[in-house]
């Protein structure tokens, strides 16, 4: 998640109406971003009766995006350093807006994952080059820091307003339409930017490594691959054989860095304790956090029965508690330090998953609302502050850099959450309805399919078997989320209360 500044103690200066329109439209794309990566989840039932897809394909439908999106992120930003900025706002805008529209009519699975990979791409064009523009934008440094903290916001408010507009909209409309919100957001941007933003480039830009590129997606999807293998088949060699490839490509990636002259990531700050210990701290929550939103979107409405407008009202408070504790997070690490208000806002997640195990098949609904407020609560102390310490962490020089690798982690650790978190309740779904009809053991969507198409008493006996088939599962990943949670905890800690850097 892009990083929150500290508030200067001074007034602010002045910003002028042309800057607060330009300010406007550098944080819609970062808003649109947001919603995108929470609004899905509540398509999922729907999308699942509509295509049916493997269980395999559904991770990569949700997930897909996130990996394009975290793999280019900084490959774009320098992208952005070469052509123009603003003009690489505007051409992913675009694009941004055109895969919606094939998103939203997909017609098969495999197009709808296609779709995505492309909203991936379009995505990666528009964090970096808005945040490079607002720096560009705001010479003034009091303004320039009370800016980037509404860009900032811009995250939160995104995952707050996905659930309500996405329920609203599936409601109403078919599942495609959570796709569609991108148009009239994209056309403003379209439209505004080219008079509202100054064009900027970087004067001496680094050569993009292709190499570096191509080793960051080779170490990334046959990792991925594998475990999505293996936890819809078993071990196979060639899911074994897949992640073996992506964790040699992952180590002649950070090699070939730690060569280049202009690196893709600069690995140095790696050996940075506060800026390692932070950057795995954010990275832990996000996997957790998302791959939870993942499951309880659809154990609200397969298990439980809330429409999507219900279910996304009680996600909602959890989202809100996220951002009034981001806004208090740096305020409140003043007072008590950095140490306790990280550790506090840990604890607080691993209060959230653990009561997320007491959730049941015929109720849980409570339990959710009070849990996902933990676990945003939390989320919002934690990463506001861990943010703020990667960006001190690192030298001046290499801020830029930090903030990169801080964004790529975010987008990562959501996508590795769905891809590793979803499989794990995959795989003790299927293996629960070992005995039940080969389709109906893929998802709970084609579960609840397959039931219709059956006698009433074979139906429910099958729907029973899944709903609890699927609880386990999400309390078994709470289980290990939580766990993940605690170890994060102690290494943070840890590496924090040390004076070495």
């Amino acid at each position: 998640m892009a990083a929150t500044l500290r508030a200067p103690q001074e007034p602010r200066a002045r910003i002028s109406a042309k800057q607060g329109w330009a300010l406007a439209v550098l944080v819609l794309p970062v808003l649109l971003i947001s919603i995108d990566m929470t609004v899905l989840g509540f398509a999922v039932p729907f999308l699942s009766e509509d295509l049916a897809p493997s269980s395999s394909q559904l991770l990569w439908i949700v997930d897909v995006y996130g990996f394009v999106l975290a793999g280019l992120l900084v490959t774009m930003g320098t992208l952005g350093d070469r052509v123009g900025r603003r003009k690489l706002l505007v051409i992913g805008s675009a694009a941004f807006a055109a895969a919606s529209l094939i998103a939203a009519y997909a017609p098969t699975a495999e197009a709808l994952i296609a779709a995505r990979a492309l909203l991936g791409l379009a995505g990666a064009t528009l964090m970096p080059t808005t945040l490079a523009l607002m720096r560009n934008l705001f010479h003034d440094d009091r303004q320039r820091k009370f800016a980037i903290a509404i860009w900032a916001s811009g995250f939160s408010a995104g995952a707050a307003l996905g659930p309500i507009l996405g329920g609203w909209l599936l409601e109403h409309f078919w599942w495609g339409s959570v796709f569609l919100m991108a148009a009239p957001v994209s056309l403003a941007v379209l439209l505004a930017a080219p008079f509202l933003l100054p064009e900027s480039k970087d004067p001496n830009p680094g050569r993009i490594d292709v190499p570096s590129v191509a080793l960051s997606f080779l170490a990334m999807f046959p990792f991925v691959y594998g475990v999505k293998t293996i936890a819809e088949h078993g071990v196979t060699i060639a899911a074994v054989a897949s992640i073996a490839i992506g964790a040699l490509a992952g180590v002649w990636f950070v090699r070939r860095q730690q060569r280049l002259e202009h690196p893709l990531i600069d690995v140095g700050l790696f050996r940075l304790r506060r800026f390692s210990a932070s950057l795995a701290t954010n990275f832990t929550i996000v996997f957790a956090m998302i791959s939870a939103l993942f499951l309880l979107t659809q154990y609200l409405q397969l298990v439980l029965g809330f429409s999507p407008m219900q279910a996304g009202l009680l996600l909602l408070p959890g989202m809100g508690v996220s951002v009034v504790t981001g806004l208090v997070a740096v305020r409140l690490s003043d007072r008590i330090g950095l140490v306790r208000t990280i550790i506090g806002g840990l604890v607080l997640i691993i209060g959230g998953f653990a009561a997320m195990t007491f959730i049941g098949v015929d109720s849980g609904a409570a339990v959710v609302a009070v849990a996902f407020a933990l676990i945003g609560g939390g989320s919002g102390l934690a990463q506001t502050v861990t943010n703020d310490a990667i960006l001190a962490a690192a030298p001046a020089d290499r801020a830029g850099a930090a903030s990169a690798i801080s964004e790529t982690a975010y987008e990562l650790g959501g996508a590795m959450g769905v891809a590793l978190l979803g499989s794990l309740a995959t795989g003790i779904y299927r293996s629960e309805l070992g005995d039940a009809p080969a389709s109906a053991a893929e998802t709970l969507g084609e579960a609840a399919h397959v039931a219709a198409t059956l006698p009433a008493e074979a139906g429910d006996a099958l729907m029973a078997a899944a709903r609890t088939a699927f609880t386990d599962g999400l309390r078994t990943v709470a289980i290990v989320a939580a766990a993940l949670i605690l170890i994060a905890t102690v290494a943070v800690g840890r590496a924090l209360r040390t004076r070495r850097p």
